[in-house]
């Protein structure tokens, strides 16, 4: 038998591109965006390296123009679904037992092809069925997702590393087994790298996955689906069924080969999937490990020594990009009495220059949010706060459902400390602050702590660094991800690893080890040496 260990190098994280204006970027992507508005495509389930056409098909279509249909997906039932848990337990022996170099050359493989031959295609996708602007897709679907890639090949490299203390008698060894059974992923409409980490974390271990993606990524992920096909990866080992909830529930979620849940979408979804699992318990073969990332109520923390300018492009930034719509967002901040007059009046000056419309402009910085159902219930708040006498709209509140979901950046102004807007998720466009006295800063920070069930991510802003120590230790469980003088968007793979504690999550931090451990059942094998016959 060949043998070796072998390494592969330690990934830099990939070049944004800025796709200028006739940039050769900039007009390879318009090249896409146009040969994909000109055909409307019909997407299968993918069970077993095999393509199958249900009856049973919804549309995938533009946000920001909802009556351009860009694809008809096919819907997994029962049926399907069931075939889809029997052809990744064939696969499974095969993709366990392949040495775990060959999954990684699969895994660096798709990383290249995304980074080259299809960036422009999975960009412009993303684009189209998710409406980001080209600057949005660029540092998702491509740098993130390749990011995922690239460093979790790395990071398995380094746990199979991880070895065990020996002595003269005996070798001690621990062997790096996937899980049991089977994976299953549901990833959100927000984020195709998310879609991607979700399924290629666990794979690459050796586990096989179903994957649900969302309805409104579908477009997006299919695109991807195929270039993991094309970069190598075996029938069987990922599945792609496009389904309903309550059919995955019934057929995968009580499965006795359940093995795990890798999860990004709401708290009240990843309750509800805890509570099924926690009510099937005694069915299962081994204990479903469960991780998700789920929602969050971000915030913003103003000292009043803030550097204004630096705080105020971090709110707009933070809260607006891609529409409000990231795990992350900014929305709501805590701004001090002293300073509030400047913030009010630089951010407005400077929400004016946001442009909203459709994301093929490139002057655009925001496109529409993702469908009716998500329009509909950022409308209901807004008109909420337009009758309300506990807070007020200074900029936007204006909307149109015409041709696109179209949210204006909305910020609204409040004196009461847990009102609506400060404490649920909203997941568009609006920002709520809450301007306390200086002299209320303690307890201001307490309320920014205890507000909202959510610890996902947060930002502080102040100049003073023993403030800001200060504030870190008070703001210790707020948020998994924690940032200061920086917007608490933009979390880079192996840098800021991701995710967030109480209602947010596992906290189990894609981008790093942390994640990838999750994925493994050890077993430890002691070879003895030195027999005893000594009772």
């Amino acid at each position: 038998m060949k043998a070796g260990i072998y390494k592969t190098r330690k990934p830099d994280n990939e070049k944004i591109l800025d796709y200028k204006p006739k940039s050769v970027e900039r007009n390879r992507l318009n090249q896409e965006l146009e040969k994909l508005k000109s055909q409307e495509i019909q997407i299968p389930l993918i069970i077993g390296g095999k393509e199958i056409i249900t009856d049973n098909k919804e549309k995938c279509v533009m946000p920001h123009n909802h009556s351009h249909v860009l694809a008809t997906y096919c819907v997994a039932g029962e049926k399907e679904l069931q075939l889809a848990v029997d052809e990744s337990l064939k696969a499974k022996k095969q993709w366990e037992n392949m040495p775990w170099e060959h999954r990684a050359s699969i895994f660096l493989k798709a990383a290249n092809l995304l980074s080259k031959k299809y960036r422009f295609l999975i960009n412009a996708s993303t684009m189209l069925c998710q409406s980001k602007t080209a600057y949005q897709a660029e540092i998702d679907s491509s740098c993130e997702l390749i990011d995922f890639l690239r460093f979790n090949t790395y990071f398995a490299q380094e746990i199979y590393s991880e070895q065990l203390h020996s002595t003269e008698d005996a070798w001690n060894r621990i062997e790096y087994r996937p899980l049991e059974g089977f994976v299953v992923a549901i990833s959100p409409f927000n984020f195709t790298a998310i879609g991607g980490n979700l399924t290629i974390a666990p794979a690459i271990l050796g586990n096989v996955v179903n994957w649900k993606p969302a309805s409104a990524s579908v477009y997006s992920n299919y695109f991807l689906f195929k270039i993991l096909q094309e970069a190598g990866l075996p029938d069987g080992v990922i599945n792609f069924i496009p389904c309903k909830s309550k059919d995955l529930n019934k057929v995968m979620i009580i499965h006795k080969k359940l093995s795990g849940i890798h999860f990004t979408g709401s708290t009240d979804t990843f309750s509800k999937i805890w509570m099924t699992i926690a009510e099937n318990l005694r069915n299962y073969e081994s204990y479903p490990r469960l991780v998700g990332e789920t929602g969050g109520k971000d915030f913003i923390f103003a000292h009043s020594s803030a550097d204004i300018d630096h705080l105020t492009a971090s709110m707009i930034r933070g809260s607006f990009e891609y529409q409000g719509q990231k795990c992350s967002a900014s929305s709501r901040a805590y701004i001090p009495e002293s300073i509030w007059s400047q913030v009010e009046k630089l951010l407005l000056k400077r929400i004016r220059e946001v442009r909203v419309g459709n994301v093929e402009d490139p002057a655009n910085y925001m496109g529409a949010v993702i469908d009716n159902k998500s329009y509909d219930n950022i409308v209901k708040y807004i008109e909420y706060v337009k009758n309300s006498e506990d807070a007020k709209i200074i900029y936007g509140g204006s909307y149109d459902d015409t041709v696109g979901y179209y949210i204006n950046p909305t910020i609204i102004v409040t004196k009461n400390p847990k009102y609506k807007t400060l404490e649920e998720e909203i997941f568009g466009p609006i920002l709520t602050i809450y301007i306390y006295k200086d002299e209320e800063f303690n307890e201001t920070l307490e309320l920014c702590d205890k507000t909202s069930p959510y610890a996902l991510t947060g930002a502080v802003f102040a100049k003073d660094r023993n403030i800001i120590k200060y504030m870190e230790d008070k703001l210790c469980y707020s948020a998994g991800n924690f940032y200061i003088n920086d917007k608490p968007t933009g979390a880079v793979v192996s840098q800021q690893p991701f995710g967030g504690s109480r209602a947010s999550g596992t906290n189990d931090k894609a981008g790093s080890k942390l994640n990838l451990y999750r994925w493994l059942n050890p077993r430890v094998i002691k070879d003895n040496f030195n027999y005893s016959t000594d009772i």
